[in-house]
């Protein structure tokens, strides 16, 4: 009875032995593997000195010994000597694409284990009102600096109420847009930006240094449209305090579409200062006179985001901007 308890499959002896079991199965696996590599180096270096010295960094009779270990193990001979070194049976020719495909399949299997054991790569999904990634883009990359090899970036472009809604949706982190009304996101102030006038190149108030907003009640006007509400609500009340009643001729949704505008049609558009960077030659900017209206662009994002990359950047945001454009 006593014999039985010491022995029994909850007793030391029997969890030292089941280790010890376990460790020789192991140990017996990686050994056969070896022959494998063993083999597949000498089949593919047709010598076993070659095999010994630049592929497997063993000595010859070692090697021999293991291809025998090998052959002894399958039950057949796999390769034969002569005088121009080593060549395969039928049987080790057909044991070769095996081998490799064993091999290939432990490598991925290894793999892929190293990989499930690292953490997911982190990412962020970023947006960018089309035209400010020139002035944007490259500053968001410092911000995160020394991160960046471990975080998997993906930048888009689009219209400002459109990165709202990625925003809502979760299919971006972080966007640099207008503070788009009608959606629940939070918003940091990045920059305040003039409205300029966009005319012709040839048009008659290009030989002027400034526009007078009384100009407008002259020329078709373009402005922005419904969907660009944020631009509209802005040009709207600056007109108001200009003591102008001035009807848009034609409503915009983007920046593109004002410029092909005022190319098509020759009219004047007022837009942010940033699309001096987007003009053609067909098409140019100059200041309005006197204090002009000014329109935010912001950093949103949903406060239900709780990704640690988007946090990391928000903490950062004064390192996007220059010392007069802290808030």
């Amino acid at each position: 009875m006593g014999r039985t308890d010491k022995l029994g499959t909850g007793s030391s002896f029997h969890k030292d032995f089941v280790g010890w079991l376990h460790a020789w199965e192991a140990w017996e696996f990686l050994m056969e593997l070896r022959h494998l590599r063993y083999f597949v180096a000498v089949a593919e270096m047709g010598s076993l000195t070659e095999a010994a010295k630049r592929r497997l960094y063993t000595s010859q009779p070692s090697l021999s010994r293991q291809i025998r270990d090998l052959e002894d193990q399958v039950g057949v001979e796999l390769l034969t000597r002569s005088v121009r070194g080593v060549e395969l049976t039928a049987a080790g020719t057909a044991f070769l694409d095996h081998a490799r495909l064993a091999l290939m399949h432990v490598d991925a299997a290894a793999e892929t284990a190293r990989r499930a054991a690292q953490p997911a790569r982190k990412t962020l999904a970023i947006g960018f009102q089309t035209g400010h990634e020139l002035n944007w883009l490259p500053r968001a990359m410092r911000v995160l600096h020394d991160e960046l090899k471990d975080i998997e970036v993906t930048v888009s472009s689009d219209y400002s109420p459109d990165l709202a809604e990625g925003l809502t949706r979760g299919r971006l982190d972080v966007a640099f847009l207008r503070v788009e009304p009608g959606f629940d996101l939070a918003y940091r102030v990045v920059d305040r930006e003039p409205l300029v006038v966009l005319m012709p190149s040839d048009q008659r108030l290009t030989a002027r240094d400034s526009v007078h907003p009384q100009e407008f009640t002259r020329e078709t006007f373009i402005g922005g449209s419904n969907k660009a509400a944020v631009l509209r609500a802005v040009t709207e009340d600056y007109l108001r305090h200009s003591g102008l009643d001035v009807k848009l001729d034609h409503g915009v949704d983007n920046m593109a579409m004002a410029i092909s505008l005022v190319a098509s049609t020759r009219g004047l558009a007022l837009m942010p200062a940033y699309a001096k960077n987007l003009l053609p030659p067909s098409v140019v900017s100059r200041p309005l006179q006197g204090e002009p209206p000014m329109i935010d662009l912001a950093v949103g994002y949903s406060e239900s985001n709780t990704s640690p990359v988007v946090k990391l950047f928000l903490s950062r945001l004064d390192e996007l901007l220059g010392p007069n454009q802290k808030h």
